[in-house]
Order: C-alpha cells, then sequence, then structure tokens
C-alpha cells in the first residue's frame, strides 16, 4: 500500500505472492520465505503497474455506470408525432411551392438551379421559399422542444 496501491489491490498481490510460493515450494527449498514473498509481491506490483500504463486502467463492469444513449419511447413518439405534423404542413403547401422548398432543403440545390429547374427568377425561388418557411413556422409552432 505504502507503493500507491489500494487496500484492495495490496491483499489480491499479497494473495497471489502466497500462490507463487506455495507453487515454487513444492518443486524447491525456500530458504526465505518472508523474502521471497516480499520479492515475489514487489515484482507483481511493478508488473500490475506497466501493464496499466501500457493497457490503461481496467474497471471492473461492475463498477462502471453504463448510460444508455437512446432516445426515450417519449422521444421517439414525440418525434413521429412532429414528423406526421410537418407532413400535414407540406401537404398544405401548393404543389409548386412545396416542390421548390423539398428542392432546396433536401435535394441541396441552389436558388439558382431551382431558377432554371422551374423556369422562374431566382427572386421568385426566394419568395416561394419564404412563403414556405413561414407556413411551415406557423403551423408547426409549438410542437418543437
Amino acid at each position: 500500500m505504502r507503493r500507491g496501491r489500494t487496500r484492495h489491490d495490496a491483499d489480491d498481490l499479497v494473495q497471489e505472492a502466497w500462490v507463487k510460493l506455495a507453487c515454487y515450494e513444492r518443486q524447491h527449498a525456500v530458504a526465505e520465505p518472508e523474502a521471497f514473498l516480499m520479492r515475489t509481491a514487489l515484482n507483481l506490483s511493478i508488473d500490475a503497474y506497466r501493464t496499466s500504463k501500457n493497457h490503461g486502467e481496467q474497471e471492473l463492469l461492475e463498477e462502471m455506470v453504463l448510460i444508455d444513449t437512446a432516445p426515450t419511447a417519449e422521444a421517439i413518439l414525440l418525434g413521429r408525432e412532429r414528423i406526421a405534423r410537418l407532413s400535414e404542413c407540406l401537404a398544405g403547401l401548393d404543389t409548386k411551392t412545396r416542390s421548390i422548398f423539398l428542392a432546396h432543403r433536401l435535394d441541396g440545390l441552389s436558388y439558382l438551379e431551382i431558377a432554371q429547374d422551374h423556369r422562374l427568377s431566382v427572386s421568385s425561388v426566394e419568395k416561394h421559399i419564404a412563403k414556405a418557411l413561414l407556413l411551415l413556422t406557423r403551423s408547426m409552432e409549438g410542437w418543437w422542444p
């Protein structure tokens, strides 16, 4: 414990040193068992330190707090309701405005590309997108957190 080990880790090292002593004594005579235990415990402590430096600290799964990052059932339900509401709002837009809005927001087309595809001016495309945003914002009021 004087070498920075917790009481639990020190107990584990001492127990492992006793096991090593018992195994070693089966085939060899040990003149100084206390010295053998001290040297073995010290070597085990050094090995554990090197292992933790090379491989990082190991944590027991029981000691770790696991966080579930999956959305809750309530969040999933609210998300589905918002999507359904947004779909209704989009369906309420006139066809041309909806097409221009989706081309810009979903397809990522620029105002110029949309203007060329629909044979409109860029100013007209800007007005359609502004109109769509205004109507969607009003319709979705209160549906966002």
